[in-house]
């Protein structure tokens, strides 16, 4: 059935192409001899993008489902590149769903995850493959975190954390804003549970000695469970004491930034302020992964790796996974990129460091 829904189409697609991420991977796209289509709601801006990469465009919103399936009926696969997802994602999958499109995004929001997951019996019947998080968020640490366990199959927790520089592009910041009035997510006992923001710490050896680290709402407290099926998982990013007191302090603001009024007046000054990082700023920045699962009898294994920036890694990632399908890879329903490329994929992925494993218990003898 899948091979069927697809015969007719012809092309794939770049949605938000004239944002900071879309545009990036509609150049890196052109860059490898690749031709998407490029759309948007931006006539101006797509018309501009469009005929300087020599490519055709194609302008719509997200209001109607209707209106998104027909524009979507003739592409085999689109990368959905607008955000915030939480309010973009459920009518470009619905979108997918109706007109047979694989549908792959650069989320990183536990929220659209789980809508998405929901949705793998539709979308196994439709064919079509549904994987979002197909950049920094979450491919390095989602395929960590299925090497870790496959090593340790009977690991019933899982820490992840990520460190190294890295400037906001304006859907980051605008999803960061929608993070800040919920706290932190964990997953306990197989269920994403929210904690005060700077709850706890732990010190983590990123390469250049330990540093403290606490919890956030990443993507993998959705997106690892999916690959593992560990029951507790936390994802750390390092924080320093002057940190931590400002989270603490953002637990009192919750209430006031989840208005809409508030929300709206942050992500409008963001629109306005933040530009994302240009090619040379990206090109000094390196990024550290680290992970660590242990069992009931209390043995740990770890494993850290070095990736290029979050924006390279969010350039390649989605189109290195378009090309999968594109090419002919047969995987109706919900996945994770790991589940899709698997976790062994992460080590031959472009400026990936090798992947350094480390039982701890054995370290400590």
């Amino acid at each position: 059935m899948a091979e069927q829904a697809q015969e007719h189409k012809t092309g794939w697609m770049i949605y938000g192409a004239y944002g900071y991420s879309g545009e990036l991977i509609a150049r890196e796209a052109v860059r490898r001899g690749l031709r998407p289509v490029l759309a948007g709601r931006n006539a101006g801006k797509l018309k501009a993008l469009g005929e300087s990469l020599g490519l055709t465009w194609r302008v719509f919103g997200l209001d109607a489902p209707d209106t998104v399936s027909h524009a979507l009926a003739d592409m085999r696969l689109v990368i959905h590149c607008a955000g915030p997802f939480s309010a973009t994602a459920k009518p470009m999958l619905e979108g997918c769903l109706e007109a047979g499109t694989h549908y792959l995004d650069i989320t990183g929001e536990i929220s659209v995850f789980e809508q998405a997951k929901a949705l793998d019996a539709r979308a196994r019947e439709a064919g079509v493959t549904l994987c979002p998080g197909t950049g920094f968020d979450v491919i390095p640490t989602d395929c960590l975190a299925r090497l870790l366990a496959d090593k340790m199959p009977d690991a019933t927790h899982l820490d992840l954390a990520f460190a190294g520089g890295a400037a906001l592009s304006p859907g980051t910041a605008q999803t960061s804003i929608e993070g800040m009035a919920e706290g932190v997510a964990v997953r306990e006992a197989g269920q994403i549970v929210r904690k005060r923001s700077g709850y706890t710490t732990r010190d983590i050896d990123f390469g250049k000695g330990a540093k403290q680290a606490t919890p956030i709402p990443w993507g993998d407290v959705s997106t690892a469970y999916t690959s593992t099926q560990i029951p507790n998982i936390r994802v750390f990013v390092p924080a320093s004491p002057r940190t931590l007191k400002a989270m603490k302090r953002a637990n009192l603001l919750r209430p006031l930034l989840r208005l809409g009024v508030v929300q709206n007046l942050l992500k409008s000054r963001v629109r306005k302020t933040v530009k994302g990082p240009d090619a040379q700023a990206r090109a000094k920045m390196r990024m550290s992964v680290w992970g660590e699962v242990r069992n009931a009898q209390g043995q740990r294994l770890s494993a850290s790796v070095e990736t290029p920036n979050g924006y390279d890694v969010t350039t390649w990632g989605p189109l290195l996974i378009a090309q999968h399908l594109l090419e002919g890879a047969d995987a109706p329903g919900y996945k994770t990129p790991s589940l899709l490329m698997g976790g062994d994929w992460l080590r031959g992925l472009p400026g990936v460091g090798p992947v350094d494993f480390r039982d701890e218990a054995a370290a400590r003898d």
